[in-house]
């Protein structure tokens, strides 16, 4: 059985590294990097280890309950702007979709 393919995915080149504060993407290719405060690297680490995007949303509600109304507009906009940065592989989830699903989702 294979295991599906998860719903983020860092580009071959990105590496990430957790902070005391969020973590750290280094593009190797560009030697550009990026540090991300501890709200998106739980978004990040949720999305790659393969929680959905609403799955992920509820993951920053538990950590959060105050921003549960804007949990997945703020799941979409990290994912846009990784994809935005070039830092994750495309088309997995789609940018800026702020209901949670993902393309995956719609095509089952």
């Amino acid at each position: 059985m294979t295991r599906p393919t998860p719903p983020l995915a860092l580009r071959r080149h990105v590496t990430a590294t957790p902070t005391p504060d969020g973590m750290v993407l280094l593009d190797q290719l560009s030697g550009t990097y990026w540090q991300i405060n501890a709200t998106a690297a739980l978004v990040v680490r949720a999305l790659v280890a393969g929680a959905s995007a609403e799955e992920a949303a509820a993951a920053l509600t538990a950590a959060h309950p105050s921003a549960a109304d804007r949990a997945a507009a703020d799941v979409a906009a990290i994912v846009q702007q990784l994809d935005q940065a070039r830092l994750i592989e495309p088309g997995l989830i789609e940018p800026g979709r702020a209901d949670g699903r993902d393309r995956q989702e719609e095509a089952r």
